[in-house]
């Protein structure tokens, strides 16, 4: 999905300010007692990719930003958008080797830094820099506003705060992990790839298309149908008014077609209890035509984050409560 905010100007404050200078310092002085302790050498691929938790957090996160950016990736098992987002970062981080290190944090099993980063909504990407955390975006986005994002936070991490990143051995095999057997194509893969790349590439109707060839030859494809849903709904917001759906729709509250709208932007922003609990609400306070209409929408967003979220779980049920 979209982000909230692909903005790098969180980065670029927090430059501004006079702890710039003591964090290069620091990151200078990192680098000179890891070369006096015999490191500083090239490392392992297989360093660029990290899974943290909240023992090894200060280790592998705050010390290691004093040497390289370090990008958080919050994500969850359940979290349908996690799974389009998380390989992408894992296959950046191979790609800039070494200008930052990709440390992924299960929200699951670690609630406390969950809660500490304030997260709202997963996916969602964070960046520690000398041991200091800012925002880069919530919701999975198109590579190349990723790529855009990635090459303003290391640019900045470069010139204010004297990271200039870790030296990988590009001889070095990386784990067996990185480098899976071959699978064998199944049917529909070459349409389903064109699909990914016409969505990374901004093209949502070009990727509907291609959901709807795969779904009309194979309608139980699930993949197909969680990739069409996505797809649609990120074509209904591409241009919207944000200020004005979320005025109309705090304005309008009987208003069906301003809330559906907002809806639509909570769940593209990775709020994703918000837009449930705004169809439900609508549902329960129409009838008639106005209240199938917001029914169908919330199903459609329940395709979007996908029938094992525990959020969906809920949803159903307080939608089951409103209509019976």
């Amino acid at each position: 999905m979209q982000p909230r905010n692909m903005s790098m100007s969180g980065v670029v404050d927090l430059a501004a300010v006079k702890a710039a200078g003591e964090a290069k310092a620091k990151a200078e002085q990192a680098r000179a007692e890891s070369a006096r302790q015999g490191g500083g050498g090239a490392e392992s691929p297989s360093s660029l990719v990290i899974d943290v938790d909240e023992a090894g957090f200060e280790r592998d996160v705050l010390q290691r930003s004093t040497e390289v950016p370090v990008v958080i990736d919050f994500w969850a098992e359940w979290c349908e958008p996690c799974k389009q987002l998380s390989p992408l970062l894992e296959r950046l981080a191979q790609e800039y080797s070494g200008r930052f290190v990709l440390a992924k944090i299960d929200v699951d099993a670690n609630q406390m830094l969950m809660q500490q980063f304030g997260i709202q909504g997963i996916p969602a990407v964070f960046a520690v820099v000398a041991g200091q955390a800012l925002p880069l975006f919530q919701g999975a986005a198109p590579e190349t506003q990723i790529r855009q994002t990635l090459d303003q936070l290391i640019q900045v991490a470069e010139e204010r705060f004297g990271l200039t990143g870790i030296t990988v051995d590009t001889d070095a095999s990386p784990d067996e992990s990185a480098a899976p057997a071959a699978v064998p194509q199944g049917p529909y893969d070459a349409v389903l790839e064109a699909a990914v790349q016409a969505l990374d590439a901004g093209d949502f109707g070009g990727a509907v298309q291609a959901y709807k060839n795969v779904l009309t030859d194979d309608p139980g494809n699930t993949e197909a149908k969680l990739g069409l849903a996505q797809a649609e709904l990120l074509r209904r917001v591409q241009d919207m008014d944000q200020q004005k759906v979320r005025q109309d729709a705090a304005e309008n509250p009987a208003d069906v077609t301003a809330q559906i709208a907002a809806a639509d932007l909570d769940l593209v922003g990775g709020h994703v209890e918000d837009a449930f609990g705004r169809l439900v609400e609508t549902v329960r306070r129409t009838a008639g035509e106005d209240r199938d209409a917001v029914r169908v929408r919330l199903l459609e967003l329940f395709e979007v984050v996908g029938p094992d979220d525990p959020r969906v779980t809920a949803a159903r049920s307080a939608l089951a409560r409103v209509l019976f």
